[in-house]
């Protein structure tokens, strides 16, 4: 793996973007895997984020540890972690373009989702039921496993009720927090925390550190709306690029 300014000018970006993530904007996170593999393959690009995201949790946790909704996280937790199981499966068997062209399609999907939901204005309030919510719980084990892109299955599950702000931050904060310690097994057993990986984690911590504790303060003080529409499109761009460049990999 070559690492040079290529390397750390999508990295850190991509890290400031986890960092607001995981301090309550919910939803960009999706994009940190589809920018660093602008330069680097997914593989490697969730390897180095995975300890970064492990800080960033320990973070978060701390600030939104008295706001989360016990009967969403015993529904989807179980399912997540066969999901983290199956996403290891796949893992260890498909292509560095194979991953590239599923987390290309992820970001756009959900790119277009939210901008499409966005347009059709606020819609009732809504529980969805607990066989549904296993299958959104597996989704976003499956996702996060592969390219630390749960939110969208996790988020077609809890966004429809209307959760209060902060308890919908901290039930998401616990969810892919339990997610990613869950992790550590499969990436360990994948050969991933290798020596140059767990040295640009540490490179890039202050960073997450920094940027986890800015998402928090700002999350409750601006009106996010603008700046979530210009990520979902960098997100639609970024995937439709990793989509193009993946699938002339898999052809070839």
């Amino acid at each position: 793996m070559i690492v040079d300014f290529h390397f750390y000018a999508v990295a850190i970006p991509a890290v400031i973007i986890l960092g607001l993530a995981k301090g309550g904007f919910i939803g960009l996170g999706n994009l940190a895997i589809p920018l660093m593999a602008l330069a680097i393959s997914p593989v490697h690009a969730a390897a180095v984020l995975l300890p970064i995201l492990l800080v960033q949790d320990t973070i978060s946790i701390i600030s939104y540890r008295a706001t989360w909704d016990r009967r969403n996280l015993s529904i989807l937790l179980p399912g997540a972690f066969i999901g983290v199981g199956l996403g290891y499966l796949l893992a260890s068997h498909v292509s560095d373009a194979g991953l590239g062209f599923c987390v290309g399609l992820i970001s756009l999907i959900f790119g277009l989702r939210r901008l499409i939901l966005e347009r059709a204005g606020p819609v009732a309030a809504a529980r969805p039921g607990t066989i549904f919510g296993l299958i959104c719980g597996a989704g976003a084990g499956f996702t996060s496993m592969i390219a630390h892109a749960g939110g969208p299955p996790f988020q077609i599950y809890v966004i429809p009720q209307r959760l209060p702000r902060d308890v919908f931050v901290g039930t998401t904060v616990i969810f892919f927090a339990c997610v990613n310690y869950v992790k550590i097994i499969p990436y360990f057993a994948l050969g991933q925390f290798t020596r140059e990986h767990l040295f640009l984690s540490a490179t890039l911590i202050p960073v997450a550190i920094l940027s986890t504790w800015a998402g928090i303060w700002l999350v409750r003080r601006i009106d996010a709306e603008r700046f979530y529409k210009l990520i979902y499109i960098l997100m639609i761009v970024i995937g439709t690029k990793l989509i193009w460049d993946s699938a002339g990999s898999i052809l070839a």
